[in-house]
């Protein structure tokens, strides 16, 4: 039996007027979604994130790979931190280091724009180097990842100061969202220092030449620690490789013990490989048991308020992803897929919330219409008698293991 775990980022949306009261899910066109939803074994909602943690993607795809996030979660840049094999001392700190675009308006700073436009992972790395060789101290360490996103390591470090993500004051004033809390002014005069170094920036001159929005700024937040995880197969007797193009996700992958599978042309936005993360997914499932794949376009055009976009990353995802494993998957026999969210990204609020989200279950050895009336979206699951309230149980579930 092989199993494959298909994720998309933020899918789940709210009703939106400028698309006649529907969500993105029930406008996209996607057959084979619904094919899945109409033939599962199981299908409804399940809710990924607990109440008393915040909405995040690491919250979220702890829960999607079956581990509870009340137990294992100690914040967001450990793992990504794992991922850019950058190892942790036990008094290390780590903060997620976003490359934004911060403009002024109105006599205030507003947050315009929080990955400095997909800035490519080149560009980025340009910059991150410079800023090392300024803001660096015997404390603090910056560490270059992928386009938007890298890493600051802060030896003896506060963790429980306050943070905002970045994504959560798309075009509000910063200025109640800096870091609070104890060693919280540290990090403030880092934002501040990487102001001024990366105002007239050569990389920045180049893309305001070329129309993109410059990288004016470092944002400080995600704040955790090392967490000490069973691998997967220490609890559930199971091999499994992961796909993603996103450090955090990569790093859930490496704490878990499975495959973190680099795959050529994965970006995670639009542009993103989908084949390739499709088959370089149903190649491991050659050597292993479990494949997930996580796709994050579906979440970065819900952070972007882009109906239009999201539904062609639904679109995508659909196609391109669900439908190339369910031709690619029949080599192996007998499988099961499961298709679900970490969370929903609605295009009105453009960060994420911790509201249910739909997930189907879908089996080669029943493949049968169970009901034709379902589809794959919100209103559809959610009219099903399934919720599932600890979502990390879905794993269970899939491999026929509930307790």
């Amino acid at each position: 039996m092989k199993y494959v775990i298909l994720q998309g980022d933020g899918m789940p949306d709210h009703l939106l007027p400028e698309l006649g009261g529907k969500t993105p899910l029930e406008v996209a066109n996607t057959p084979n979604l619904d094919k899945i939803a109409k033939c599962a074994t199981t299908f409804g909602m399940v809710k990924t994130i607990p109440d008393p943690l915040p909405p995040g993607s690491d919250v979220g795809n702890l829960t999607v790979l079956g581990y509870d996030p009340m137990v294992y979660y100690t914040g967001r840049s450990p793992l990504e931190a794992a991922s850019m094999g950058v190892e942790l001392g036990a008094t290390d700190v780590t903060l997620r280091c976003n490359l934004v675009t911060l403009a002024s308006e109105n006599g205030s700073t507003i947050m315009e724009d929080y990955s400095a436009g997909h800035i490519s992972t080149e560009e980025a790395k340009e910059l991150i180097l410079d800023l090392k060789a300024e803001l660096e101290e015997e404390n603090l360490t910056l560490h270059p990842g992928v386009s938007y996103r890298h890493l600051l390591v802060w030896s003896g470090g506060n963790k429980d100061i306050n943070t905002t993500p970045p994504h959560d004051i798309s075009g509000k004033d910063i200025a109640t969202h800096l870091p609070s809390g104890e060693g919280s002014q540290k990090l403030i005069e880092l934002i501040e220092k990487s102001r001024r170094i990366l105002k007239d920036h050569p990389v920045n001159k180049k893309r305001i030449e070329e129309g993109k929005n410059p990288a004016t700024s470092i944002w400080l937040w995600g704040q955790g620690v090392a967490p000490s995880m069973p691998s997967f197969k220490e609890l559930y007797g199971l091999t499994g490789s992961v796909i993603s193009a996103v450090d955090l996700v990569k790093g859930i992958g490496k704490y878990a013990g499975l495959r973190v599978i680099d795959v050529p042309g994965a970006t995670g936005y639009l542009d993103t490989n989908y084949e390739g993360k499709v088959d370089y997914a149903l190649n491991s499932l050659e050597e292993v048991d479990l494949t997930m794949i996580h796709i994050e376009s579906t979440d970065e055009t819900g952070h972007m308020g882009d109906a239009k976009l999201k539904i062609q990353a639904i679109e995508d995802f659909d196609g391109r992803v669900v439908g190339r494993v369910l031709d690619g998957i029949k080599r192996f026999g007998d499988y099961r897929i499961l298709v679900m969210s970490d969370h929903p990204t609605p295009i009105d609020i453009r960060t994420h919330i911790n509201e249910p989200v739909p997930f189907a279950i879908y089996s080669s050895s029943d493949e049968s219409v169970k009901n034709d009336s379902f589809v794959y979206t919100e209103k559809s699951a959610s009219g099903s008698d399934v919720y599932v309230n600890e979502g990390y149980k879905l794993v269970s579930m899939l491999i026929g293991n509930e307790t």
